[in-house]
């Protein structure tokens, strides 16, 4: 098959040619490939090989690509309930299945915790690696079959690409405690994760949606998506604290999700803390990895809780895919940048732009 590969540590893909993938194990599935989102950070990630002890790459060359949908073209001997021609999203979180965290029920704290086409928690994950070496940047991957998200015919593989985003989104919305009669805070609102939040914060019932984004333009947009319940905030326009509790009647907010990425300062993330309510919970799913100072006595004394969420299971997963074919979840407006399998330089050179959440950078097969 065809398979766009990474050399070395500079991040760029060649066009090479490797042999079809074979099912390793009775319960494996082969997909074929249909489409596979980009990652923005990809090449930020590559180009740091060796250096960051908690993340374990896989290694070269390696065939990255880590929001992989396509249609299943074969299946092990001891599969059910996936057939050949089911349209399915691969959950690439994979675990061993056998530590004390799998054995728990709790796969994402796995010693051995690898994201499939993407990158690793620790050393255990070369051993995945060698088991799941396929990203999406290839005509087929294997998968695990529970490891398999069903499509509805409503959801695009485009749309599919998205999971990751949506995926991370919701499971961090689910711990925070969203729901109806709830109001939440999305600090990076406008960026490829924060829409993917303020959409699902919408199907899952938030009757105040308060988006904080710097870009004033993409903000509007995100407004006019559901003016009854978004508004909107301009970061650095004036104090973020005081324009929330002058929004919640001096309440402040249940919820925040704070999807701010690698690079940005703590004081957002501070501000944001500052705008919840009593008993309110703060979910750190952007990476935000400045040095964060805090007052763990005046925390306390509030009763806010500061947690963290990693990716998603493939149940939240599949909860995304009905709530998208009941039409509570809009996957609708996303504008899809499709490149061909030979154009994954260029389709990566574009995700990097980091247009806003709405862009969806995606390469079809």
């Amino acid at each position: 098959m065809k398979a766009m590969r990474v050399h070395d540590a500079s991040g760029r893909f060649q066009l090479d040619t490797v042999p079809l993938p074979e099912l390793l194990r009775p319960t494996d599935v082969l997909v074929e490939v249909k489409a596979s989102g980009v990652v923005p950070n990809l090449r930020n990630v590559i180009s740091h090989y060796g250096e960051r002890s908690y993340l374990t790459l896989p290694d070269l060359p390696a065939i990255f690509g880590l929001d992989t949908a396509g249609v299943v073209a074969r299946v092990g001997t001891a599969v059910t309930g996936i057939a050949p021609g089911d349209r399915v999203y691969i959950n690439p979180g994979r675990s061993c299945g056998s530590c004390h965290a799998c054995r728990s029920g709790e796969p994402t704290n796995c010693v051995a915790y690898t994201f499939q086409g993407y990158f690793g928690f620790g050393p255990n994950s070369k051993q995945i690696y060698k088991q799941y070496p396929y990203g999406g940047f290839g005509q087929y991957a294997t998968a695990p079959a529970d490891g398999l998200v069903k499509l509805p015919e409503t959801v695009s593989f485009e749309q599919a690409a998205r999971f990751g985003y949506l995926g991370t989104a919701y499971s961090g919305l689910r711990k925070a405690g969203v729901g109806a009669g709830k109001t939440v805070l999305i600090s990076g609102a406008s960026g490829t994760l924060g829409l993917c939040a303020v959409q699902i914060a919408r199907a899952m019932g938030a009757v105040k949606i308060f988006c904080v984004a710097r870009n004033p333009e993409l903000l509007e947009r995100v407004r006019a998506l559901d003016p009854q319940r978004i508004r909107t905030f301009s970061y650095g326009s004036g104090d973020l604290g005081e324009w929330v509790r002058s929004e919640t009647d001096g309440v402040g907010v249940d919820a925040v999700l704070d999807a701010i990425g690698p690079g940005a300062s703590h004081q957002v993330t501070l501000d944001c803390l500052r705008s919840l309510a009593r008993g309110g919970r703060l979910v750190e799913v952007g990476a935000m990895s400045d040095p964060l100072p805090l007052n763990l006595h005046e925390i306390m004394c509030s009763q806010i809780s500061l947690m963290t969420s990693l990716w998603f299971t493939v149940g939240e997963g599949q909860d995304l895919a009905y709530m998208a074919a009941a039409g509570t979840l809009d996957l609708s407006v996303f504008d899809h940048h499709r490149y061909a399998l030979e154009q994954a330089n260029e389709a990566l050179a574009d995700a990097e732009q980091r247009k806003g959440g709405f862009v969806n950078v995606v390469i079809v097969q």
